[in-house]
């Protein structure tokens, strides 16, 4: 008898033993899980942090990402989330902002591609008055300007929009760099916003547009390089609506598209402009005329007809305009230098491009 309460109440203690074990094991499972959830939460919340820091600082400090699309913008190239554009009580600014609504907001595409060459051939006279771009934008921009014949600017003075200096300038090997012609949308900035898919002649008439020319301080315009809104402004804070404005309206025209950095940044500069700071585009002006030669004295007797000299260039028909095989034969019959749409001017004699032959 005393045997079997033995083993009846080892069994007790043996069965109570044991279901205080499944217990603890069971109590210690759960709250081993629902720590490793806690600890996954946490690690997800700290990585979203961490994406969140990283995409405003790409937004901040205006770099590209690996694949050549802004930070801000996103991979796929969408335009993320921007803030509203603001109104502006100018008129004119408002007009800007109006226009820039209508610009579609990208990441920019790969540079793949880009050269200057791209855009045709360098400061042609798409106007057709007769001078090339470089001298009739140094022409309409400057002030008190001295030519050579009717289009090539040799000096004159220029308050520069960028640092709002004033550089006189003077044609030279050594002094024509103080004078940049910037594009005021940079060319490689074109490119990847949308110029590659243009043709290539309305990509050399956007390079020698003067609505995109501008007359501007040599090392100010090597600062900016091909940098947009969002990453270079002119230091000459009374420019910058004008600047800015006018990027608007050259894309715009040309159908290209603005980063939503840049789209912000331009947005902001629109938005605090006052009544008159946007400054109209200037017309180039006409080639200068040539001064009317003064009438010689009559004669007081008629004088010999003088001996034929050989080496000169033979007359032309009466009514037929003169001819010059070279600009050695021009000299020689005393007509160099020669100007674009005068008699005898042909554009193979003028190297330079510049309107003037045989200089």
């Amino acid at each position: 008898m005393t045997l079997f309460r033995r083993a009846s109440t080892l069994a007790a203690v043996l069965a109570a033993t044991l279901f205080t074990t499944s217990l603890t094991a069971c109590t210690s499972e759960e709250s081993g899980a629902s720590g490793t959830t806690t600890v996954t939460t946490q690690d997800a919340a700290s990585e979203a942090a961490s994406d969140t820091v990283t995409a405003e600082r790409d937004d901040a400090d205006g770099t590209d990402d690996a694949d050549g699309t802004d930070g801000a913008d996103g991979a796929d190239g969408d335009s993320g989330a921007s803030d509203p554009l603001p109104t502006s009580a100018d008129a004119e600014a408002q007009d800007a902002l109006d226009t820039l609504a209508t610009l579609d907001v990208k990441g920019r595409a790969p540079k793949t591609g880009y050269a200057r060459d791209e855009f045709g051939q360098r400061w042609k006279d798409i106007d057709r008055n007769g001078c090339d771009q470089r001298n009739d934008v140094l022409a309409r921009d400057m002030t008190g300007v001295e030519r050579q014949g009717p289009c090539k600017v040799m000096s004159g003075t220029l308050a520069d929009p960028f640092t709002g200096q004033t550089i006189n300038f003077v044609r030279g090997q050594d002094t024509s760099t103080a004078v940049h012609i910037d594009h005021v949308v940079a060319l490689s900035d074109a490119w990847q916003k949308g110029a590659q898919q243009l043709s290539p002649d309305t990509r050399e008439r956007f390079a020698n547009d003067h609505l995109n020319l501008l007359a501007v301080d040599g090392p100010a315009n090597m600062q900016k390089g091909d940098g947009d809104a969002a990453t270079w402004l002119p230091a000459n804070r009374g420019f910058r609506c004008t600047y800015v404005a006018r990027q608007v309206e050259v894309k715009a025209k040309y159908d290209l598209w603005v980063t939503a950095a840049e789209r912000d940044a331009i947005a902001r500069i629109l938005g605090g402009c006052g009544a008159g700071e946007l400054a109209p585009v200037g017309e180039a002006p006409a080639p200068a005329a040539d001064p009317a030669p003064a009438p010689d004295p009559a004669p007081a007797a008629p004088a010999p007809a003088p001996a034929p000299n050989p080496a000169q260039q033979p007359a032309a028909p009466a009514g037929a305009e003169p001819y010059y095989a070279n600009c050695t034969a021009a000299r020689e019959a005393g007509a160099a230098p020669l100007y674009v749409g005068s008699p005898g001017y042909r554009a193979a004699m003028d190297r330079d491009g510049d309107g003037v032959a045989c200089e």
